[in-house]
């Protein structure tokens, strides 16, 4: 199980995220997730996603279901497809999108991005580094992510952010 600490400027509470991913077949895996708030001591997110890979590809697909805070069951579909811009795979520009639907679909939240995916091993020794820098197309706004081992900085030019520790 992945587990992770989790917190952000619009939470103001620390979060308890944790993820397991049940193999199906070789390129397949249901992923069941949830976030407990520990203002509120309550689950504030969960979700059962069945995705499955196309390694020749370089894409994924997934379906399932979200249960949030709000008490909203919503299904949800998303994709992500990678292309390799240098030939040992470290740099990388990804497209993504989802679309969440509730469950009378009358209600839809759709993301879609791009994004430039720059992987840096051994930066210190022992010490990995990631950088993404991307683009929201729905909501109009480039986000920067920068991951180092277990910690992950997210943020965006609209001042919002998070932090996550991956225990």
């Amino acid at each position: 199980m992945e587990t992770s600490l989790r917190f952000g400027r619009d939470s103001k509470a620390l979060r308890i995220h944790a993820k397991e991913k049940f193999p199906i077949d070789s390129n397949t895996y249901l992923q069941v997730h949830g976030e407990l708030d520990t203002r509120v001591g309550v689950p504030s997110y969960l979700s059962a996603v069945m995705r499955h890979f196309y390694p020749d590809f370089s894409a994924s697909l997934g379906v399932g279901l979200q249960y949030d805070k709000w008490g909203k069951l919503r299904y949800s579909v998303r994709g992500k497809k990678s292309f390799p811009v240098t030939t040992d795979g470290l740099l990388s520009f990804n497209i993504k999108g989802q679309c969440d639907v509730d469950k009378e679909f009358k209600e839809r939240k759709s993301r879609g991005a791009a994004e430039f995916t720059w992987s840096v091993f051994n930066f210190q020794k022992d010490q990995d580094i990631r950088v993404k820098l991307g683009y929201e197309a729905f909501a109009k706004v480039p986000y920067l992510q920068i991951r180092e081992n277990n910690w992950t900085f997210n943020a965006d030019v609209n001042g919002r952010w998070n932090v996550r520790y991956d225990l």
